[in-house]
């Protein structure tokens, strides 16, 4: 099982960035998937939920209007787009798979989303 994320970097404020997780090892479409980010000295954060389907989706308050997450099970990839980004963005973004337990059961290594001028 792998998750692979891709497409951090450094980014003025404001700016756009388009993060990947590439998914393989398993049956990528029946697993509801996540976006999680964690800045330096900060508790882990649930950035995003897709279902499995990609029907509904949920975002954190701190970033609606701002970060929208797709996914395409034809391809076994999750996206976030994120705009207009700013410094509090800053943080190690990871995705993760979640079929029935509570916590993930799939974790990335994370991508490096740096937001400064």
């Amino acid at each position: 099982v792998q998750l692979v994320e891709s497409g951090g970097g450094l980014v003025q404020p404001g700016g756009s960035l388009r993060l990947s997780c590439a998914a393989s090892g398993f049956t990528f479409s029946t697993y509801e998937m996540r976006w999680y980010r964690q800045a330096p000295g900060k508790e882990r954060e649930l950035v995003a939920i897709i279902t499995k389907g990609g029907d509904a989706t949920t975002v954190a308050t701190s970033v609606k209007d701002r970060f929208t997450i797709s996914r395409d099970n034809a391809k076994n990839t999750m996206y976030l787009q994120m705009n207009n980004l700013k410094p509090e963005d800053t943080a190690v973004y990871s995705c993760a798979a979640r079929r029935f337990t509570v916590v993930p059961d799939y974790w990335g290594q994370g991508t490096q989303v740096t937001v400064s001028s």
